[in-house]
């Protein structure tokens, strides 16, 4: 066969099984694929069903094509349809017939085009199996080692395999070099028409969390918990925690002694990005005036989803934030569409005027 050596190919299945880090079957498939899509090339066209059965002891090939019947008499297309007189004596209206077919060779461009299919589906059955073994890692901390880096993500090499980090994933205002080892949260696994892709970050809530729970062995006793968090990487990220055990200060327990637990997980994300960890409540009020922290909330007022917080003048560009930032990220915590409004100050008291005073107490001492 020229330019494609079957044989050689079939004593080779266990070789390339064991280098890509498939299955033998698998690579079979991918053998016979290219056959098939070889085969069709020299003597059909793209429409014929055709498949392949590599003899992995002879290196011999089968191909079949698979037609359609149809009534007898009715224009039919040769590359999917038969006619019924034509299909043998046992086939009915309907059946899907296959003619079997030697493979004896192949010319120079189908042979070609066999070797590219192996290369590509050898290709995308390695990325899936790779993808499957890391299936069980979604949700958790790797670390990986910068490969490239592009105008819209980052491509990490995770050793057996590799993800991108598009920029949404991303830490604002945080650079990686070719070269660099980071860590990065696998978050999910997006499958498409290319193949499948992992998909990896660092500006995400749940990349937040998986830190403290490498710092906050509590969390695992379930003495504390994560009740939400909201981020903005780079720059902010409210936490909002509770205690289940009585006594337990759940706030401390992130914070950690001098500091200590929350510094480590800073450490990771960069100083630029500030952590406020604020007590969960399951009274809305209390929540709000927690999220809104560092602020100091004279009062909440909630009507549906939605809350008004009164605070003093002094407070106002505290709970407003930078360019909103605090009340934008206290919202996302909590759930409430937050207004926040100045508190009225009362009306003072007019002084009394001494003298009217004295002159009241004289007019009162004369009428007695």
């Amino acid at each position: 066969m020229e330019g494609l050596d079957l044989k050689q190919m079939a004593t080779m299945v266990d070789v390339i099984a064991e280098e890509k880090g498939l299955t033998r079957d698998a690579v079979i498939n991918v053998i016979e694929q290219a056959i098939a899509a070889a085969w069709r090339k020299d003597n059909g066209d793209r429409e014929m069903n055709v498949r392949a059965m590599l003899n992995t002891k002879t290196g011999e090939a089968d191909v079949f094509v698979a037609r359609e019947v149809i009534e007898d008499g009715l224009a039919y297309n040769p590359s999917t349809e038969i006619p019924l007189a034509e299909a043998g004596k046992k086939a009915k209206l309907g059946d899907i017939v296959e003619e079997k077919h030697k493979v004896t060779g192949f010319g120079r461009v189908a042979a070609q085009t066999a070797k590219q299919v192996v290369i590509q589906r050898l290709r995308e059955a390695e990325n899936d199996a790779v993808l499957t073994a890391f299936e069980d890692k979604v949700g958790t901390i790797v670390t990986g080692t910068v490969s490239r880096v592009e105008p819209k993500l980052v491509r990490i090499d995770l050793g057996r395999g590799s993800g991108i980090m598009p920029r949404s994933e991303q830490i604002d205002g945080e650079y990686y070099t070719v070269g660099s080892r980071i860590k990065v949260l696998i978050k999910n696994i997006e499958r498409g028409e290319r193949g499948a892709q992992l998909i990896l970050s660092r500006g995400s809530a749940d990349f937040i969390e998986y830190l403290f729970r490498q710092e906050v062995p509590e969390l695992e006793n379930h003495t504390v918990e994560i009740k939400g968090i909201a981020r903005e990487a780079g720059r902010r990220t409210k936490i909002a925690v509770t205690a289940t055990t009585p006594g337990i200060d759940p706030v401390g327990t992130f914070v950690g002694g001098r500091g200590v637990r929350v510094s480590a997980v800073m450490n990771e994300i960069g100083e630029k990005e500030k952590i406020d960890i604020v007590t969960w409540s399951d009274n809305p009020s209390e929540y709000i005036r927690e999220a809104l922290s560092p602020a100091e909330i004279n009062k909440v007022e909630i009507d549906g989803k939605k809350a008004k917080v009164f605070v003093s003048e002094d407070q106002q560009s505290i709970a407003i934030g930078k360019q909103g930032q605090n009340v934008r990220l206290a919202s996302k915590l909590t759930g409430y569409e937050i207004d926040i409004e100045l508190m009225k100050a009362a009306p003072k008291k007019k002084k009394q005027n001494v003298e009217d005073s004295l002159l009241s107490a004289i007019e009162e001492a004369s009428e007695e």
